[in-house]
């Protein structure tokens, strides 16, 4: 590819995360943008092409991108089907209350509220985490400013609590399958991860002074046929990462299994009625959030083809390694993590333990720095009304520090067992 075809290609997506970053001053919306250079970009590759060989590479590369693609669209498709079910029969909220005490300072919420992210995100796949870490922030009926708090608390805790796991990111899965790290060494990072997801509520609670009384007279009674679903709801998680585990079974595979369950079920107890048929709640599910995935990941995709992310390996001769893995972890804040860690492990860094459980927390954690930096974000962003590339920028300084905090600790920790 030429190199002004590059250049131009690069620019387009500088574009395309300018149209994010000033979506409330531009009022269009940001999907709108990124679908629109996503898609132009790989025609530009194609018209580009000096012969059908290239045209042929390209293609191929589409094919492999649209697959990804496609496997993300079917699984947030069939989460977020499962959650609009749950939420509008009031099941979530009913749990969630269950277990809050019916008032509590707002200091104290945001602090339980990181807890159960960060452990429900080791349980649950990131997306779901998210969702139902959202539906108790909206019940809460908190005012604009404090809500944000939350809303940036969330999103930092969903992706630290699956940093640990190698089925709770699939970043950490990658390396752990290079045979770079061993799961010993994974599951000690979640101490960091932790206490770092706490330095974040400790900065977020200041000045948070007041009381949220939790209603719970208010409660929705459950039927028979949402507790059943909601198991499978339960059921489908564990064996997405059972199934993962012993069989390499995609997760998307046993979510939309889970999904066709749950239609199933739902027709075997009258629910599937016509003033509420079940198949009406995939209308329910924020399709512009699916739209914004699909134009950032062709974006991506782009950069990886022309070598873009590839060349980010270059930091590494010339920066001392702990440094150049900080900087990758802000790095993914801008772009996906995924082909950012394919391309360091194609590269054949040559690293120590404690540098490649720094290098996995930070590609695993980084991308909360920025609100379209990861899937928690971006999926927050798209329930959460005020919840701009804009006001989570507010709270940059904390992140950092927190994202800093958590770096550290886990390179201290790899150095002791290492």
């Amino acid at each position: 590819m030429q190199t002004a075809v590059q250049w131009l290609l690069v620019l387009m997506a500088v574009a395309a995360f300018l149209g994010v970053v000033l979506e409330e001053l531009i009022h269009v919306n940001k999907a709108k943008v990124v679908l629109f250079f996503g898609a132009l970009s790989w025609m530009v590759m194609f018209i580009a092409a000096p012969d059908e060989a290239m045209r042929a590479r390209v293609n191929t590369a589409l094919n492999h991108n649209i697959t990804d693609i496609a496997s993300l669209w079917l699984f947030l498709l069939a989460t977020m089907t499962f959650v609009a079910y749950l939420n509008k029969k009031g099941l979530i909220e009913n749990i969630i209350y269950a277990v809050m005490p019916g008032r509590v300072t707002e200091r104290k919420l945001l602090f339980l509220t990181g807890l159960f992210c960060f452990v429900f995100s080791s349980i649950a796949d990131n997306i779901t985490a998210t969702l139902v870490s959202v539906a108790l922030i909206l019940s809460l009926n908190l005012e604009l400013k404090k809500t944000l708090r939350f809303a940036t608390l969330v999103v930092f805790a969903v992706n630290s609590g699956g940093v640990a796991m190698i089925t709770g990111d699939v970043t950490t899965l990658m390396i752990f399958l290079a045979d770079k790290v061993e799961i010993t060494h994974l599951l000690l990072l979640s101490l960091p991860a932790l206490a770092a997801v706490m330095l974040l509520a400790t900065l977020l609670s200041i000045g948070l002074s007041g009381e949220v009384i939790i209603e719970k007279s208010a409660l929705r009674p459950i039927r028979g046929v949402d507790k059943v679903i909601g198991v499978i709801f339960l059921l489908t998680i564990f064996g997405t990462i059972l199934g993962s585990l012993l069989y390499a079974i995609p997760p998307v595979l046993s979510f939309l299994t889970g999904l066709a369950l749950m239609f199933l079920v739902a027709r075997f107890f009258n629910e599937d009625i016509d003033n509420d048929p079940i198949l009406e709640y995939i209308r329910a599910i924020e399709f512009e959030t699916l739209l914004f995935f699909l134009g950032v990941l062709l974006i991506v995709g782009m950069l990886q083809f022309i070598g873009v992310l590839q060349g980010l390996t270059a930091l590494y001769d010339v920066l001392p390694v702990m440094l150049a893995n900080f900087l990758m972890g802000l790095l993914s804040a801008l772009i996906d993590n995924v082909p950012l860690t394919a391309a360091l492990l194609k590269s054949d860094l040559q690293m120590s333990t404690a540098e490649w459980m720094g290098l996995t927390y930070a590609v695993g954690v980084g991308g909360s720095l920025l609100i379209i930096g990861s899937a928690a974000g971006i999926v927050a962003m798209s329930k959460l009304p005020g919840l701009t590339f804009l006001t989570y920028l507010r709270s940059f300084g904390f992140l950092l520090m927190a994202f800093a905090f958590g770096f550290v600790a886990v390179y201290g920790l790899g150095l002791l067992v290492s």
